[in-house]
């Protein structure tokens, strides 16, 4: 990546805000998701054991897809795969909801997860090569806005259908939008011309040791962050004793303070050095899980939740700079490689931890992700 400072041009302004909603849309297009998963499996007649294993296929389609998204993105750049991509996600939306068979949901769910991973590859493509041309770190904004979106698709979802609104029409009308969004920004995101720097500068080679590592430590931060996602809920009513209709207040409170962070996140970043933000943000969000499982208090495990989305909500974009900075290895080689490793830790990792808490407690489970962030935080500082 060039480390010319240039004043950004009207240009490239444009195509940070362009791609800021790009990232938005992936945030809404995902979270859009999960409001009607009730519905989906009532549809189907499946319960949670044969819900679970189907799900599994729309992983399997975004890892699988992930790799494969860098090799497009050399062929015909960032900014056409984004467009097509999020074209299906808007398609495939609606048809999670029509689906009436296992095959057929299956195949479904492949190609949404699929959508996603293709996105999220080539949206971080898109912000890698605006970020290059910028004088300071603006990686987290991004996320940022993918963040809200997370918070906003259930909210727009929920609301819609509270208000009558048949679910199909309601996941139909945040398609539409999706698409609105794409197409409006279309023109406004980077061409392949300015993709095609990092791409001749080198011929390809193996990924080496420094796109390993930062996989693996995408890996860790993944597995936190889904780990809240899946096992919160879970932990504050069975360990903290708290009432089913109120145990999701723990991921509300992790991902609110995710989002907030990320969005004040770029300014941090250039006040101390991006080591830092992963050496403190690490260290922090392992105190995090710490505090949530030692706390006498129901509200003060809310609170460590609360330090594990502050913590957390930086480490990733910091990491995603770097994989677009390796010398050597172009980034549409660096990022998928980095990407895949790190989203197979937030399907694998809550896995994994639930294998852990079946064989002692979720309270040792959340005890040894707090012992992996600490070896975030230790091995990075040794970089």
């Amino acid at each position: 990546m060039s480390q010319t400072k240039t004043k950004p041009s009207s240009t490239l302004i444009r195509a940070r805000r362009s791609t800021m909603l790009i990232f938005l849309v992936c945030g809404l297009g995902v979270a859009s998701w999960a409001p009607i998963v009730p519905y989906a499996k009532e549809r189907l007649g499946f319960n949670d054991a044969n819900l679970g294993l189907l799900l599994l296929l729309m992983g399997a389609g975004a890892l699988i897809m992930m790799p494969i998204t860098g090799i497009l993105i050399r062929k015909n750049g960032s900014k056409k795969i984004t467009l097509s991509a999020i074209i299906i996600l808007s398609i495939v939306l609606p048809l999670l909801l029509l689906m009436d068979t296992p095959l057929t949901m299956g195949l479904t769910l492949f190609t949404f997860g699929a959508a996603i991973g293709t996105i999220d590859v080539a949206m971080n493509a898109q912000a890698i090569n605006i970020e290059r041309y910028y004088s300071q770190h603006i990686m987290s904004s991004f996320h940022g806005l993918f963040s809200l979106g997370g918070i906003l698709g259930p909210l727009f979802m929920g609301g819609m259908i509270k208000s009558g609104l048949q679910p199909v029409i309601a996941i139909g009308t945040i398609s539409v939008v999706l698409l609105l969004i794409v197409f409006s920004q279309y023109k406004s995101l980077l061409s392949s011309a300015h993709e095609s720097k990092d791409t001749e500068q080198t011929k390809f080679s193996w990924p080496g040791r420094a796109v390993i590592f930062l996989g693996l430590m995408c890996f860790i931060v993944f597995l936190a962050e889904g780990s809240i996602l899946d096992w919160s809920a879970v932990f504050l009513k069975d360990i903290k004793n708290f009432d089913e209709a109120i145990a999701g207040a723990g991921y509300a409170a992790f991902s609110i303070a995710m989002t907030a962070m990320r969005l004040l996140g770029d300014k941090f970043v250039d006040k101390v050095s991006p080591q830092k933000i992963v050496l403190f943000g690490a260290a922090i969000s392992s105190a995090g899980y710490l505090v949530a499982v030692f706390s006498p208090w129901g509200w003060l495990s809310l609170a460590g939740f609360v330090l594990v989305g502050l913590g957390a909500a930086n480490i990733v974009p910091v990491l995603f700079s770097a994989a677009g900075k390796i010398k050597g290895v172009p980034a549409s080689v660096a990022l998928p490689i980095v990407t895949t490793i790190g989203y197979t830790g937030s399907l694998a990792g809550p896995a994994g931890i639930g294998f852990i808490a079946y064989s002692s407690s979720l309270s040792v489970a959340f005890c040894v992700i707090a012992l992996l962030l600490l070896v975030v935080s230790i091995s990075y500082r040794q970089q």
